[in-house]
C-alpha cells in the first residue's frame, strides 16, 4: 500500500479541492473520502491542516470532532443504540 505522502503528492488541485469540500460536508463520512481518494481520516486531517488557514482548520476540527455523520462507526453504533432503546419486550 502506498504511503500517505505518496497518495497526497499524486492528488491534483481539483482532487484536493474536492476532498476539502467533502470534509466540510456534514453528511459525507470519512469512509467515503477513503474509498474515493484512498485517504483515511488522519490523512484528511493532515491535508486539511496543510491547505487551510490555521483558524479555518481549528474551526473545522472543532466542528468535526465526534460528529456522528462523519464517522461511519459512530453512526452505526448510534443507530443500534437508538433501535435497541425502543424495542418492546
Amino acid at each position: 500500500m502506498p504511503s500517505r505522502n505518496a497518495i497526497v503528492q499524486e492528488l491534483t488541485v481539483a482532487d484536493i479541492s474536492r476532498i476539502i469540500e467533502m470534509a466540510w460536508e456534514d453528511r459525507t463520512p470519512f469512509e467515503a473520502i477513503a474509498v474515493q481518494f484512498g485517504l483515511n481520516e488522519s490523512a484528511v486531517v493532515a491535508l486539511m491542516r496543510l491547505h487551510m488557514k490555521p483558524s479555518s482548520f481549528r474551526m473545522w476540527r472543532k466542528r468535526m470532532a465526534g460528529r456522528v455523520t462523519k464517522h461511519g462507526v459512530l453512526r452505526g453504533a448510534k443507530l443500534l443504540r437508538h433501535r435497541a432503546s425502543h424495542t418492546r419486550q
